[in-house]
């Protein structure tokens, strides 16, 4: 028993003092993470040194209009590229998209009544509209003002009328996006609900917050079936009210002449940079639309959102952050007349396999931030609600939103948590899809806000997720 007592003992003590050295020499625990302070290093670095305002005004009036399959988007794919690799992308490439080509042409519309003669009214042409082939379609004008009206009117009312939907977007709905989203998506809007009970063509009220008579463009659906593809246009808020009471006493005639026709197909490019990352290739992904209508400078929409995401990328390369994932930026093609760029990307990552961790996507304007909409899990809700306390001195309290996900809305079939810039739009709609949105329009605090608070987002899910 001594003999095991002398053999057991020493072997016992050093395993005790060993446990002390251990103690003694235990590290202390690293100090948590200062975000706060990290947070105002973003923007200090924005509002010092950001190149978002400028870029923009590059954009806008360097290049100016830059819709699909056009010399202005080819232009603008060739600027985006240089101001990705400007920025610090360490890979920029361009990502070919097949767009349809559409020429809007030569367009008019005169109205008139019994005793008066032609006036000419403000329109434009939806887009992707079939024409009238440069010939004059005159019809008399049918008014309708909601969907009720609409389903109610037997098709030997409607047939061989042009058909004038005077629908106004609800003004007591105080989040503008979503009277907006609830009016564009009626079917009362759409020209093969009308065509197929014989109308010639469809003329709408725009769908807009403002007052004057400045048309907004929108673009157009047809349904596979439809034998005739009728034409359709938008005309201003001042002419549709002056329209609406004339229709209310008397008969009147509309003479339209469209050349707008689709000629097929042409390649255009979404244009992706990114950083890889230093621990992993999983993406984070920020992203908005590169294009524009036709006849805008797309200021807010979306010059704005380009702006904040090259921006986001070169905060992260000044300010010397190490990211753990890829962070990467992509100007999608043919948001407004297709949505080709974002189904591409989509298909292609699926085919790649590329796992992606989060895409945070920004379409609303360079208005003052106020929050993110989340489309993801609830347990990954929550982990951003945990962040809620950072950003509220930068303005960012809402995010309870779950919808208004745009350009990277396909994402979703991958199951990948998205998310979007949310922001004051009560001014928005009033630009929106118009020849009024330039560059004039935006102010450079409010839109290098958004592209703070963007950067701090895109930080807090490569340090935490």
């Amino acid at each position: 028993m001594k003999k095991i007592l002398l053999i057991i003992l020493p072997l016992f003590l050093s395993g005790f003092l060993f446990s002390q050295k251990l103690t003694v020499r235990k590290l202390k625990p690293v100090p948590k993470f200062n975000y706060s302070e990290e947070f105002k290093k973003i923007s200090d670095e924005i509002f010092l040194h950001g190149t978002a305002y400028s870029n923009l005004g590059e954009l806008t009036k360097g290049i100016g209009a830059r819709f699909s399959a056009t010399p202005g988007y080819a232009a603008a794919t060739e600027w985006a590229e240089n101001k990705l690799k400007e920025a610090g992308a360490e890979n920029v490439w361009k990502q070919e998209v097949k767009v349809p080509v559409w020429v809007r042409g030569k367009e008019s519309l005169h109205i008139k009544t019994s005793s008066g003669d032609w006036k000419n009214i403000r329109m434009l042409s939806f887009g992707n509209s079939e024409g009238t082939k440069g010939k004059d379609l005159i019809a008399d004008i049918l008014l309708v003002n909601d969907i009720q009206e609409l389903v109610n009117l037997t098709t030997a009312q409607v047939k061989d009328k042009i058909i004038f939907v005077n629908y106004v977007i609800d003004p007591t709905i105080i989040n503008t996006t979503n009277s907006y989203l609830i009016a564009a998506k009626s079917k009362l809007l759409s020209a093969s609900v009308i065509g197929k009970k014989g109308a010639k063509a469809l003329i709408i009220r725009s769908l807009t917050t403002a007052s004057d008579d400045v048309p907004h463009a929108k673009m157009i659906y047809y349904e596979p079936d439809d034998k005739v593809r009728i034409p359709a246009m938008t005309i201003g808020v001042k002419s549709a009210d002056e329209l609406e009471k004339l229709l209310k006493t008397q008969t009147v005639k509309a003479k339209i002449n469209m050349a707008a026709e689709s000629r097929g197909e042409a390649i255009n490019y979404n244009v992706i940079g990114e950083i890889p990352g230093k621990k992993d290739n999983k993406i984070i992904l920020v992203g908005a639309q590169l294009d524009s209508w036709d006849f805008a400078e797309g200021a807010h929409d979306d010059g704005a959102g380009v702006a904040q995401c090259i921006e986001v990328l070169r905060t992260y390369k000044a300010l010397g952050y190490t990211n753990n994932h890829t962070l990467r930026v992509i100007l999608y093609a043919n948001s407004e007349n297709g949505g080709r760029g974002r189904d591409t990307y989509e298909n292609q990552s699926r085919k790649k396999d590329e796992k992606h961790i989060f895409a945070l996507g920004t379409d609303a304007g360079g208005y003052s931030p106020r929050g993110f909409s989340l489309d993801m899990p609830p347990q990954r809700r929550k982990l951003i609600f945990e962040w809620k306390n950072y950003f509220l001195p930068y303005g960012i309290y809402d995010f309870e939103q779950t919808d208004a996900i745009q350009d990277i809305a396909p994402l979703k079939k991958l199951s990948i948590p998205l998310a979007e810039l949310i922001v004051d739009t009560q001014r928005y709609f009033d630009y929106h899809h118009s020849e009024k949105d330039t560059f004039d329009k935006v102010s450079k605090r409010e839109l290098l806000l958004g592209a703070v608070v963007m950067t701090q987002m895109v930080f807090m899910i490569d340090k935490n997720w």
